[in-house]
C-alpha cells in the first residue's frame, strides 16, 4: 500500500497532458479516522481492479495544514508504517478543474452528499459507501451502499473481503481494524455504537491477521492520541473535531472538545478566542460538546452553547433541551460568562451525530416558520450580535463530545474553509495531474512493492 500511496502523491510533481482522468475517492470534510481510512483503503482496493478505467486516488477532504490536528489519525499512520508525505489533500487537487475538463470520477465514502460548494461535482459521483442517513436521490448510474453500522470502515472491509480478499495485508488490515475499533468504542455494546456487522468484521480481521494489536490496547492508544490537546490553541481545539450546519441567517459550528467543560472554560483568553473564532470563520453560534472519562472509564459529557446573540443562544439551547428524539437530558450548570449556556448531558449515549440531527431539524423548522409567516426578515438577527466585543467580554467557549452513532445525518460543510493553519500548497493542474497518475498506474501494476 505504501508504494501505491506514494505513487498517488507523486502526481504533484507534474508531467505532460493527455489522460483519461482520475477516479477520486473522497471522504467527508471532517476527515476523522473513519473517513481517512475508508478513503485510503477503498481507493487501494479499486486500484487492484482489472477493469479500472481511471486511476483511483484517495483524497483527504481537508487542507494538508489541518491534518496534524487529527492526532489519532497521525498516530494510526505511524503505527502502520505509513508516511503523511504520501497522502493527497483537498487543497492539492483541483477537483473542479478536473470536472470541468471531464476528467473526474468521484466515489464518496463516509458521506453520501456533497456540500453546496461542491454541488457542481455531483454528476461525477459514481458510487457511495456510507453509514449515515441517506440524503441523496437514487440513481441507476450511481450505486449506493448505505447501512447504519458503527463504522464506514466496516462496509469497506466487507467489500474487500467479498470481492478481493487478497488486497488485505497486515498494513491495510490494521488501518481498517483501528477505524472500526475506535468508531465502535472498543466494540462495547453499552456504548451504543456497535452493530453485529461491525463485530463480524472486527473478528474477521483478528482471525485473518493474528498479529494485529490487542483490541483494548489499540483502542486505549487511539483514545490517548485523540484526547491529546496539549499545545493546541483554542482555535485548533475547535477545528480538531468540528462539523458545521447552517440555515437561513444562522451558521454554527459543532465542536468536540476532549476535556471537561470546567477545564475548557478556564483557558486563558478564552472569551477573546471564541469571539475571534466566530468572526474569522463567519459563525454566529458554537455548540461545544466536551467528553471526558471518570475513574471507571465511563464517559462524562457536557455541552455549552455560545453566541453573542441572546436570540440565537436561547433558541438553540431550548431546541437542545426540548429534543424528544435522542433526548440529551440536559441539566443546567453554572457558567462564568453571560454569552455561554452550560449543561451537563445526562444521556451519555447521545453523540454529536445525534446532536447534529437535532440541530438540522431545528434549522428546518426555524426556516419553515419564517416562510409561513411571510416575513423572511424573521430570520434576521434582531438582537445584539453586532455589539462590540468589549460589550460582551464574558463568554466562554464550548464543551465537546464524541462522534458516533447509528444512521445520523451526513456531515456537510464540516471543516472551515480558509483555515488560518492552511499554508496554501500549490494545486496541480487537472491535465498534469491525470497524465502523471495514468503513467504511475501502469508502473504500480508491475511493482513488487505495490503488491
Amino acid at each position: 500500500m505504501e508504494a501505491y500511496l506514494r505513487s498517488c502523491r507523486d502526481v504533484l510533481k507534474g508531467c505532460s497532458k493527455n489522460s483519461t482522468g482520475l477516479h477520486v475517492v473522497l471522504g467527508n470534510e471532517a476527515c476523522d479516522m473513519d473517513s481517512m481510512v475508508s478513503a485510503l483503503t477503498f481507493a487501494y482496493f479499486l486500484s487492484k481492479s482489472l477493469d479500472c478505467k481511471k486511476m483511483p486516488v484517495p483524497v483527504l477532504n481537508i487542507p494538508r495544514a489541518e491534518f496534524p490536528l487529527r492526532s489519532d489519525c497521525t498516530f494510526l499512520l505511524r503505527e502502520t508504517g505509513l508516511s503523511q508525505d504520501c497522502l493527497l489533500f483537498r487543497d492539492e487537487v483541483d477537483l473542479h478543474g478536473l470536472h470541468k475538463n471531464k476528467q473526474l470520477m468521484l466515489t464518496l465514502v463516509d458521506h453520501n452528499i456533497l456540500p453546496s460548494a461542491d454541488s457542481e461535482l455531483e454528476d461525477a459521483v459514481v458510487e457511495v459507501i456510507d453509514h449515515h442517513l441517506l440524503q441523496r436521490p437514487t440513481s441507476p448510474s450511481c450505486p449506493v451502499t448505505v447501512e447504519p453500522v458503527g463504522s464506514c470502515a466496516t462496509l469497506v472491509t466487507e467489500r474487500i473481503a467479498q470481492k478481493a480478499p487478497e488486497v488485505l495485508d497486515q498494513q491495510v488490515a490494521q488501518l481498517l481494524y483501528g477505524a472500526i475499533i475506535q468508531d465502535c468504542i472498543n466494540m462495547a455494546p453499552e456504548a451504543g455504537q456497535v452493530t453485529p456487522k461491525d463485530s463480524q468484521y472486527a473478528v474477521f480481521l483478528e482471525k485473518r491477521f493474528p498479529k494485529l494489536p490487542q483490541r483494548g490496547a489499540l483502542f486505549q492508544s487511539l483514545q490517548n492520541a485523540k484526547f491529546d490537546v496539549s499545545g493546541l490553541s483554542t482555535e485548533q481545539m475547535l477545528l480538531k473535531d468540528m462539523k458545521a450546519a447552517s440555515g437561513g441567517d444562522l451558521k454554527l459550528a459543532v465542536s468536540v472538545i476532549y476535556m471537561t467543560l470546567e477545564a475548557f472554560l478556564q483557558r486563558r483568553g478564552l472569551q477573546q478566542d471564541l469571539y475571534e473564532f466566530c468572526h474569522n470563520h463567519s459563525y454566529n453560534l458554537v455548540v461545544a460538546m466536551t467528553i471526558s472519562f471518570n475513574d471507571n472509564k465511563e464517559p462524562f459529557r457536557q455541552l455549552a452553547v455560545y453566541s453573542s446573540s441572546t436570540v440565537y443562544r436561547e433558541e438553540m439551547s431550548k431546541a437542545l433541551e426540548k429534543a424528544k428524539n435522542n433526548s440529551l437530558d440536559l441539566k443546567p450548570m453554572s457558567s462564568p460568562y453571560p454569552d455561554v449556556k452550560a449543561f451537563i448531558q445526562g444521556n451519555t449515549l447521545v453523540s454529536r451525530k445525534k446532536v447534529i440531527s437535532i440541530i438540522t431539524d431545528f434549522l428546518k423548522e426555524r426556516e419553515k416558520k419564517a416562510y409561513q409567516s411571510g416575513n423572511i426578515e424573521d430570520l434576521d438577527l434582531d438582537d445584539d450580535s453586532n455589539q462590540d466585543q468589549s460589550e460582551s467580554q464574558q463568554c466562554p467557549e464550548d464543551a465537546g463530545i464524541e462522534d458516533d452513532t447509528q444512521f445520523p445525518p451526513t456531515p456537510m460543510n464540516s471543516l472551515v474553509e480558509g483555515c488560518p493553519l492552511d499554508n496554501g500548497l500549490p494545486k496541480i493542474s487537472p491535465e498534469v495531474l491525470v497524465e502523471k497518475v495514468s503513467k504511475i498506474a501502469s508502473m504500480e501494476d508491475t511493482s513488487p512493492e505495490g503488491q
